[in-house]
């Protein structure tokens, strides 16, 4: 793999790093399966780059377009919490609504961004290659918002969105309002979607109505991969480890469609994410089957 190859997969990392903890927020802490990350992360491109190219100030359009996926998981939330739509379903029911918004807000399938300003190349310091500026650029967007996300869920809302998460029930007798925090944490977790479609957009050079489709899958594997790296009950060590497995997945990705020996192209992605999530699930068995063989026979009683 060349060195221009492997910094690509380093920022394709990072950024969906940004899923991937949107990804463990609904999931792992809130519980709640959430595929509006499939159309999110497009909305974020589509609102981002639609700003952009209509003349928009790259900074000013990516909050925007993280607004825009903060409302889309507070939507979803609401159907949940408000109308009592299940949540898998009400996660569906959006994630094809935003096909159709995205369509309107592009006004067609996709938006280019040629010669267009970025927060890449505004930012970028002279004489620094574009290949080597955007990981670095990326690296700083993702620890801030590690750091944002320990900070927040050490607060007193963050714990209470984990005790919604661990169990409702208890939560509520505690008197927490869990709808609140449904719609709290839902609109947190699409909000680093949404910015992540921005960045993505202006990395790739414009949205493209297609960018969401495996999103929601990508996300989990990052965590999924990252936790049978990482194993961690903290989520200063959890937000790490999903970090971590977004770029070790992206790696891993870039490394197998680059492999002329292997034979895989462009059309092969797919299978081999499901392969890696699948090792990566049988990781954690394997070790515990090890474990469980290593132990000494316990005495018999008399």
């Amino acid at each position: 793999m060349s060195l221009f190859s492997l910094l690509g997969a380093v920022e394709i990392g990072l950024i969906f790093a940004l899923v991937a903890l949107g990804v463990l927020l609904s999931f792992r802490l809130l519980r709640f399966p959430d595929l509006t990350v499939d159309g999110s992360f497009p909305l974020g491109g589509a609102v981002c780059a639609t700003l952009i190219s209509k003349g928009a100030d790259p900074f000013t359009a990516t909050a925007v377009a993280t607004l825009a996926g903060a409302l889309a998981g507070l939507i979803t939330g609401w159907l949940n919490v408000r109308l009592k739509i299940m949540d898998l379903l009400a996660s569906i029911l959006m994630m094809i609504a935003l096909y159709s918004v995205n369509l309107r807000i592009m006004g067609g399938p996709n938006v280019p961004l040629i010669n267009d300003p970025t927060v890449f190349n505004v930012l970028q310091p002279a004489g620094l290659a574009d290949y080597w500026w955007r990981p670095i650029l990326m690296l700083l967007i993702v620890i801030v918002a590690k750091l944002a996300m320990d900070w927040f869920f050490s607060t007193e809302r963050g714990l209470a969105i984990r005790a919604t998460g661990s169990n409702a029930r208890m939560a509520r007798a505690q008197g927490i309002n869990t709808g609140a925090m449904v719609l709290l944490g839902m609109a947190i977790s699409n909000a680093l979607v949404g910015l992540a479609g921005a960045l993505f957009a202006q990395t790739q050079g414009g949205s493209d109505i297609s960018m969401g489709i495996g999103t929601i899958v990508i996300g989990l594997a990052a965590v999924i991969v990252g936790e049978a790296i990482m194993p961690s009950r903290r989520i200063v060590y959890a937000t790490l480890a999903v970090i971590v497995g977004a770029i070790v997945y992206r790696f891993f990705i870039a490394l197998a469609l680059n492999s002329d020996f292997i034979g895989l192209k462009a059309q092969d992605l797919n299978l081999v994410t499901a392969v890696l999530v699948a090792i990566a699930l049988v990781i954690p068995q394997l070790k515990r089957m090890l474990q469980h063989r290593r132990l000494p026979d316990a005495p018999k009683s008399l």
